[in-house]
C-alpha cells in the first residue's frame, strides 16, 4: 500500500477526510492551529497544513474509490505518475506537528535554486530546493513530496 496525494476542492480537506474515513479509507489531513482575526474577536482554528491536499493510504487498484467523495478532484501527479509519499515522510510530518517547539531553520546563506539537506528541525534529512528567500520568509520545495513549504523567519 502507498500514500497518495489527493487534490480536493478548496476548503474541503477536512470534509473529504471525514467522508473517506467513513467508507473505510485510511487518510491523513495534517492540521495546524492558527489564530484568526474577526472584526470582533480572535479565535484559534485548525486549518490544513497543505491547502487542498489529503494523503490517502491504499492499494493502487483501489485509487478510484476516493471519488465517492464529492470534494475529491484528482490525484497529484509527479513525472506523469501518481505522486507517492513515503511512509517516513508522513511520519516526519506527524512528528513535526506533534513537536512542542517548532525548530528554526536558517537558510539566509543559501542561494535560490540550491539543493540543501535540512540538518535539524522537523524535516531533518529531507532534501529541499531553495525557491525564494526574503526578509520575512523562505520557500522550500520538497521534491520527494512534490510540495512547497512557505516558512516564516522568526
Amino acid at each position: 500500500m502507498n500514500w497518495y496525494v489527493l487534490y480536493t476542492k478548496p476548503k474541503w480537506e477536512k470534509k473529504v477526510t471525514e467522508q473517506l474515513q467513513a467508507i473505510g479509507i485510511e487518510c491523513y489531513c495534517p492540521l495546524v492551529t492558527k489564530e484568526r482575526q474577526w472584526s470582533d474577536r480572535k479565535k484559534k482554528v485548525e486549518v490544513p497544513l497543505f491547502n487542498s491536499y489529503v494523503f490517502v493510504h491504499l492499494e493502487d487498484k483501489d485509487r478510484p474509490s476516493v471519488f465517492q467523495s464529492p470534494g475529491a478532484v484528482r490525484y497529484l501527479f509527479w513525472l506523469q505518475k501518481p505522486a507517492i509519499v513515503r511512509e517516513d515522510e508522513i511520519a516526519t510530518i506527524k512528528k513535526w506537528l506533534n513537536s512542542p517547539d517548532l525548530a528554526e531553520i536558517e537558510v539566509s546563506t543559501y542561494q535560490v535554486g540550491e539543493t540543501i539537506q535540512l540538518e535539524s528541525g522537523p524535516f531533518v534529512n529531507q532534501q529541499a530546493v531553495v525557491q525564494e528567500v526574503t526578509a520575512s520568509h523562505y520557500i522550500l520545495v520538497l521534491e520527494s513530496m512534490g510540495c512547497v513549504l512557505r516558512m516564516k523567519h522568526k
